[in-house]
C-alpha cells in the first residue's frame, strides 16, 4: 500500500462529488435492508406462507453470505471494476425484489429470494471495498461517508413501520423493492475508480489473504464482536416486551444505539489511536455491555447501555475498516471484504443458533456467550496489534 505522502489526492470538487455519490448509495442500499430486516416476515406471513417456510426463507441470506458472496467478490476484484459490480448488483436486486413481490408459493418466493440474496448481499462488503478505494483515492475519511447507511437505516425502518398502519401487509414487498430501485439509480451516480494494479515486484495469489496470520487476526477479531450481537439482534425486543415495555419504548431503545453509531462515524476522523486499539476498545466495550445487559437493567441503566451499541458496532467498524485499507493491498481489496463477510457470516449464523438454544433454557444469562465472545475477539487483536502496526503488504504470501 502507498503511504499517505504517496497517495494521490484529486481536487477538492472532485472529492466532495465521489464522496456526495456515495453517501447516496450508501443511503440507499441499507435504506433497503432497513425496511427489509423488520417487515420482510410480516409480507412473507401476510401472503399465506407459513412459519417453517418462513424460517427457511429468512436463513438465505445468511447462507449466501459465506457461500456465493465470496466468489461474487472475489470476481469482482479480479475481473471487473467495483463501480460496475455495484451497478449490476444493485440493478439485479431491484428487480429481484420486485420479481419476489409477484409470488405467493412457498417455493417459487424461496427461490426468487435465494437469486436476489446471491448478488444482494455481496453489496455491502463491495460499497465498503469500494469506498476504501476513494478513502486511498481522495484522501476521506470512512466514517463520515458510511454513516449516512446508519441514518438511512433507521429512516427506512421507521417510514416502513409507518406504512404497516396504512397499507396492507402484502404490500410491504414493493416498498422494498422502491427503495431497492433509488438504490440502483444512485449506483448509476458512482464515479469509476482507476483499478488498483498490484505492485511490479511482486504477484499475489488468489489465497495469499488466507495465509497471512495478520489478516486472520483481523476477520476472526470483527467476526467475534460483531457476532457477540447475535442475542441483542434475535432476543432483545422479546426479553424487553416480556418485562413490560411498549413498543415506543422499544423502538427507542433500538433507535438510540443506531445514533450513538453515527456519532461515532461521524466523529471517527478525530480518532488518533491505531485501529487495531479500536477494535480492541469495541470488544472490551461489548464485553462490559452484554454482561450489564445479562443483570436484566433497568430502562434507565437500558438506555445508557445502548449508547454502547457506538463503540461495539461502530468502533469496531471503524477499526476494521482503518486495519484493512492499511493491511490489504488495494487491488485485493473486494476480495479481502468478501472474506471477511464470509466470516463474519459464518460466525455470526453460529452464534444465533447457540444463543437461540441457550436464551431458552437460561434466558438472560445467553449475553455471558457473547461477553465470552467479545473477551476473546479482543485478546485476539491485541496480541495481533504489533504485527498489523508494522505491516507492510510486501508481506503477504506470494505466488
Amino acid at each position: 500500500m502507498p503511504s499517505e505522502s504517496q497517495i494521490p489526492i484529486a481536487s477538492q470538487g472532485a472529492s466532495k462529488r465521489f464522496a456526495t455519490r456515495l453517501a447516496l448509495f450508501y443511503g440507499a442500499t441499507f435504506g433497503t435492508l432497513g425496511t427489509h430486516l423488520p417487515f420482510f416476515t410480516l409480507w412473507l406471513k401476510s401472503v399465506g406462507i407459513d412459519a417453517s417456510w418462513i424460517g427457511i426463507i429468512s436463513a438465505v441470506p445468511a447462507v449466501t453470505r459465506f457461500t456465493v458472496l465470496p466468489f461474487v467478490t472475489g470476481a469482482a476484484g479480479k475481473r471487473y471494476s467495483l463501480r460496475t459490480i455495484l451497478t449490476v448488483t444493485a440493478v439485479a436486486t431491484a428487480l429481484g425484489f420486485a420479481v419476489i413481490g409477484t409470488q405467493y408459493l412457498p417455493f417459487a418466493v424461496l427461490l426468487a429470494y435465494a437469486a436476489t440474496c446471491c448478488l444482494w448481499t455481496p453489496m455491502v462488503p463491495l460499497t465498503d471495498a469500494y469506498a476504501l478505494g476513494g478513502v486511498a483515492r481522495y484522501g476521506l475519511n470512512y466514517g463520515p461517508l458510511r454513516l449516512w447507511g446508519s441514518a438511512a437505516f433507521v429512516a427506512g425502518a421507521l417510514v416502513c413501520g409507518l406504512l404497516v398502519d396504512i397499507i396492507a401487509a402484502q404490500h410491504l414487498i414493493w416498498v422494498i423493492a422502491s427503495v431497492a430501485a433509488l438504490g440502483a439509480v444512485a449506483s448509476l451516480g458512482l464515479q469509476p475508480l482507476d483499478r488498483p494494479k498490484p505492485p511490479a515486484a511482486a504477484v499475489y495469489g488468489s489465497n495469499a489473504l488466507l495465509r497471512d496470520r495478520g489478516f486472520l487476526a483481523i476477520i476472526v477479531a470483527a467476526g467475534l464482536i460483531q457476532a457477540s450481537h447475535a442475542a441483542y439482534y434475535g432476543f432483545a425486543s422479546i426479553t424487553w416486551q416480556a418485562f413490560g415495555l411498549g413498543g415506543l419504548t422499544i423502538a427507542g431503545l433500538w433507535i438510540l444505539g443506531v445514533l450513538a453509531e453515527i456519532v461515532v462515524f461521524a466523529l471517527s476522523p478525530r480518532f488518533s489511536l491505531s485501529p487495531a486499539l479500536l477494535v480492541v476498545i469495541g470488544g472490551l466495550s461489548a464485553v462490559a455491555r452484554w454482561l450489564i445487559t445479562a443483570q436484566e437493567p433497568t430502562v434507565a441503566v437500558l438506555a445508557v447501555v445502548q449508547l454502547a451499541h457506538g463503540l461495539t458496532y461502530g468502533l469496531t467498524q471503524v477499526g476494521t475498516m482503518g486495519l484493512l485499507v492499511r493491511h490489504v493491498p488495494g487491488h485485493m481489496m473486494a476480495r479481502g471484504q468478501g472474506y471477511l463477510a464470509a466470516c463474519g457470516g459464518i460466525i455470526s449464523s453460529t452464534a444465533s443458533v447457540v444463543s437461540g438454544l441457550v436464551y431458552a433454557n437460561y434466558g438472560q444469562r445467553v449475553y455471558y456467550v457473547m461477553a465470552a465472545m467479545a473477551l476473546i475477539a479482543a485478546t485476539v487483536m491485541w496480541l495481533a496489534r504489533h504485527r498489523l502496526t508494522a505491516f507492510s503488504s510486501e508481506s503477504l504470501p506470494r505466488t
